[in-house]
């Protein structure tokens, strides 16, 4: 205990929104940060969890495409923490994970305790991507997520086989061709019936579609996901 303030006086905890220090107490997050921060609330797809501008079951994306997941529901509208997910995934800021997933947990507890997932999954990032940044976002944001929750995690049920090329600037099409047998089944020595994916952001869900679609090659289950963010249905 003593240790750990001493590192909290010299090296304090920041800001997950803004990065600047913060007391200890504070939650990794500023109380003037506290109030700018926006969550995705009811209206939201049914499928995807994507916020919605009007009360309809699912975003357009969802009405016309088919999907391999069951379903899927996210945290943060993307505004409010765009430029945090950019220094978690890029600038080294791993930390944020431990606020990140305390509010998962608070806004979206009572749909993961309904799923009941029998283990947590990360998407997992290729190796050369791994070398690079030092660290796989979705791995860390997914043991804090199993910390808080008690559900156990794996990464070596589904792996990364293929380089892909980042999906920002890709259409659609361009993103499912893109991560086409990007993913293997890594083991296979479990029974699993529910499947929770782990991930940063959902955008198209090219990529939970193609782990999905990995995974039910492989195991009879029902997969579910989450994120902390989703870009804004229609």
């Amino acid at each position: 205990m003593i240790k750990r303030k001493l590192n909290d006086l010299f090296f304090p905890p920041r800001c997950a929104l803004c990065d600047e220090a913060v007391l200890p107490d504070e939650g990794n997050i500023c109380s003037e940060c506290r109030m700018k921060l926006s969550y995705i609330e009811e209206p939201y797809c049914l499928k995807c969890g994507k916020a919605l501008r009007e009360e309809k079951e699912y975003c357009r994306d969802c009405s016309v495409r088919m999907h391999y997941f069951k379903r899927g529901v996210s945290v943060f509208d993307y505004g409010s923490i765009s430029d945090s997910l950019y220094r978690f995934k890029n600038r080294g800021r791993a930390e944020y994970a431990s606020f990140y997933a305390r509010e998962i947990v608070k806004k979206r507890g009572g749909f993961i305790r309904h799923v009941n997932p029998d283990i947590l999954i990360p998407v997992p990032i290729h190796r050369s991507k791994l070398l690079k940044r030092g660290y796989d976002q979705s791995l860390v944001l997914c043991k804090e997520i199993s910390h808080l929750t008690k559900i156990p995690f794996r990464t070596d049920v589904v792996i990364r086989d293929k380089k892909t090329v980042p999906l920002k600037d890709l259409g659609l099409a361009e993103r499912q061709n893109n991560l086409n047998k990007a993913f293997k089944i890594g083991a296979d020595d479990v029974k699993l019936k529910t499947i929770m994916i782990v991930d940063d952001i959902y955008t198209t869900g090219s990529t939970i579609d193609e782990i999905s679609r990995t995974l039910l090659g492989r195991f009879p289950c029902e997969i579910y996901f989450i994120t902390l963010t989703s870009g804004r249905g229609i």
